[in-house]
């Protein structure tokens, strides 16, 4: 293939896309760079799989190098090692619009590559990795019904008001109040993710319409190079059920199906369908000892095959049910939310905990507060910062009633954590407001659809009791997709359980507080939705989320108004950033020594901000009287009492403030001729002075006398009269 590069002006810069140069022995290989930043993606197809398969072998990896940065990675060992959490993500964000993209049946495994080969710390690559992903397949032979295009989308500020920008740099992104990630094709969208401050619906709207011209920009590019660079795609096998096994399945199992998927309860439904499951295959698909199957000859794929009908049946009928008699499972209608109940305060010593059920899944939800170093350090190819609020979600076996093996935490629960995080992070105090570190856990202990809305509804409630002053109640839901067979009757259905996120069309769920959205993730298995269809969900999410945002304000109203006496109490202080030094002393001395006396930790940033954690009120505001001398500007006229740290024939040294000290002279001692100045002060001796002379090199000049004749002046004032302004006393 000859090498062939295409240029487009796009958002403002320049985008470039080519192939035929790079990774030739792949099906095919993109290079796309946008600004400064190169991502490379290439696809290869596997041998078609002699077993019979059940899913798609589809893979999907994203790295970032950090040599792109100009970079070393970070810690002992200087090479790259597992997916960090943004590379999880972004492998996420890249595999849900493409999934659902390929012949129903085609099961062969597909291996897309993306590395990041140049980065330029604006332009983010993971949506451009979404867009070369795409391009990639689209010039293979792999049967890929696409391409779709990937896009950022930010509202920034600026003196004619907000404005969206489409794939904004680093630096827009720091004033945006909006993060959109969405994925289309020319037919639809079918991946929208968002992280926003309270935006309300009708924004987002047009943030979405916004991004879709700009998809349509991109796919024409895709579409140009496919021209120019595509090959026929090669469908290879297609695994399917037979029409003589699908019939046989749906005459054995249809009515029967009806009745099993209109029980409630899960388990009671499961085993329902399972028994069904069982008594259709071993009546109408047992293996005779000669090998074959009572009524099909094919004895390696028939059973398999009829167990896969039994499945697409079992949609069929679920759709069904939903489309054209707007009967679920669980006998709700098509907005009603599952039964909620919910607690806080249920653990003893977390600073903060909540207990939430919706339907058949609950959430265990615990808050800690830490300080500063407590912060999460990350490290990548963007320049090293820090992440103040963290949620974690763990999905253990147990909460479907299976046996699994336990392992590290997977794509799955990475990515739900991070949409809770995100929906929770737009209603948290400032840093100033609240300067403490905060981590959500939440364990789901019980699962039949949404558990990641419902850590959001239970992490806000553990937040409020924690004592977070969180700026309002968040509460997340799902919505789902169903139509008939002929793709007709659409019906839209709030507060998905489990069977209805497998058998329909999408999971759309958003979270949000009452004056808007906060986070948005929409998994869809359907080719896609159209801004109409869009439109119609936001509204009916936003039903769903006020009416679980009424019950939850009757769990807790608002923040308790202290926080658990189990966490660390924090003070934060401004000082001059040039006393930082004095405030650590030589080798971490004065910093150190105050930690150990009045038992606290103690951080500081290169900004002179200063925050202190103790689990004791009264030792805090001590450390913070000195660390305020200590850090304090020395002016003239300010009063200190201080000690006496050392005599000499001329006068004395007297520490104002640990590491801060000035020079009384023997002739400002007292009044009168001093003879020594032993006759006055000694050693440990506590006085008060006041400050005559600051001179040029910071010497620091102290008068005894003059703060006594400020003391008598004081006194001898008559009752009420007007004194001059008191300088500062320490």
């Amino acid at each position: 293939m000859p090498h062939i590069a295409l240029s487009r002006q796009f958002a403002g810069r320049t985008l470039t896309i080519e192939t035929g140069k790079v990774a030739k022995l792949a099906n095919a290989a993109v290079v796309l760079t946008f600004g400064g930043t190169t991502v490379l993606a290439a696809v290869v197809r596997g041998k078609a799989r002699n077993e019979l398969p059940d899913f798609l072998g589809l893979t999907i990896d994203y790295r970032e190098r950090t040599s792109a940065a100009g970079k070393f990675p970070g810690g002992f060992k200087k090479r790259e090692g597992p997916p960090s959490e943004k590379e999880t993500l972004t492998m996420r964000m890249i595999d849900r619009p493409i999934r659902p993209l390929f012949p129903d049946g085609y099961y062969d495994e597909v291996l897309v590559q993306c590395f990041v080969m140049s980065h330029d710390a604006e332009n983010d690559a993971d949506v451009l990795a979404g867009t070369a992903a795409s391009a990639a397949l689209a010039i293979s032979d792999v049967p890929f019904e696409g391409p779709i295009a990937t896009i950022r989308v930010a509202r920034v500020y600026t003196d004619n008001g907000p404005q969206f920008v489409c794939n904004p740099t680093q630096s827009q992104m720091e004033f945006s109040d909006l993060d959109l990630v969405l994925s289309g094709h020319k037919d639809g969208l079918n991946m929208i993710e968002v992280g926003a401050a309270e935006l309300p619906e009708a924004d987002v709207l047009a943030a979405i319409k916004f991004g879709q011209a700009h998809i349509d920009e991109l796919l024409s590019l895709i579409g140009e190079l496919q021209a120019k660079a595509g090959v026929p795609k090669v469908i290879g096998d297609i695994y399917l059920p037979t029409p003589e096994i699908t019939a046989k399945v749906a005459a054995a199992a249809e009515a029967k199906m009806v009745q099993a998927r209109t029980i409630k309860g899960k388990q009671d439904r499961n085993n329902a369908v399972d028994a069904l499951r069982k008594e259709v295959l071993d009546t109408h698909f047992q293996v005779k000892t000669d090998g074959t199957y009572a009524q099909f000859a094919d004895s390696n794929k028939a059973r398999l095959l009829a167990k896969d009908a039994f499945k697409r049946l079992e949609e069929k009928v679920t759709r069904r049910l939903i489309a054209l008699n707007k009967a679920r499972a669980d006998g709700r209608g098509p907005t009603e939310i599952r039964p909620i109940t919910g607690e806080v305060g249920v653990f003893a010593r977390t600073h903060g905990s909540a207990f939430f059920q919706r339907g058949e899944t609950q959430s265990l939800i615990s808050v800690t507060l830490g300080t500063g170093k407590d912060e999460q350090i990350v490290d990548g190819l963007l320049p090293e910062y820090s992440k103040k609020f963290m949620l974690h979600y763990n999905f253990p076996p147990f909460s479907t009633g299976e046996v699994k093996r336990i392992m590290a935490p997977g794509r799955r629960e990475i990515g739900h954590g991070a949409l809770a995080e995100r929906s929770l992070l737009a209603i948290l105090p400032s840093p100033e407001e609240f300067p403490y570190t905060i981590r959500v856990v939440s364990d789901i202990t019980e699962s039949n659809g949404s558990s990641s809305m419902a850590s959001v509804c239970g992490g806000c409630l553990a937040l409020m009791d924690a004592g977070v002053p969180i700026k309002a109640i968040c509460a997340g839901i799902s919505v789902g997709r169903f139509t008939d067979d002929h793709g007709n009757n659409e019906v839209f259905v709030t507060d998905i359980i489990g069977e209805e996120d497998f058998f329909g069309d999408m999971d759309f769920k958003v979270s949000g507080t009452r004056s808007g959205i906060t986070g948005i993730q929409l998994d869809l298995k359907a080719r896609g939705l159209v801004l109409e269809q869009v439109e119609r969900i936001f509204q009916q999410a936003k039903q769903g989320r006020l009416e679980i945002i009424d019950i939850m304000e009757r769990i807790i109203a608002k923040p308790r108004p202290d926080i658990s006496v189990h966490a660390p109490r924090l003070v934060t202080i401004k000082i001059n950033p040039e006393k930082i030094g004095k405030l650590i002393g030589p080798g971490g001395k004065t910093i150190r020594s105050l930690q150990e006396r009045y038992g606290i930790s103690i951080d500081v940033e290169d900004d002179g901000t200063v925050t202190l954690a103790s689990p004791n009120g009264e030792t805090i505001a001590m450390a913070r009287g000195e660390i305020e001398a200590l850090c304090e500007e020395i002016k003239v006229g300010a009063v200190y009492t201080g000690k006496v740290v050392s005599t000499k024939d001329f006068g004395a040294f007297i520490e104002l403030a640990p590491g801060t000290d000035g020079m009384c002279h023997i002739s400002e001692l007292a009044d009168g001729f001093v003879k020594t100045v032993g006759e006055v002060v000694r050693v440990g001796d506590v006085v008060k002075v006041k400050v005559i002379l600051v001179d040029e090199q910071g010497r620091i000049k102290l008068s005894r006398k003059a703060a006594m004749r400020d003391d008598a002046a004081a006194a001898a004032a008559p009752l009420g009269a007007q004194a001059p302004a008191p300088a500062p006393v320490n």
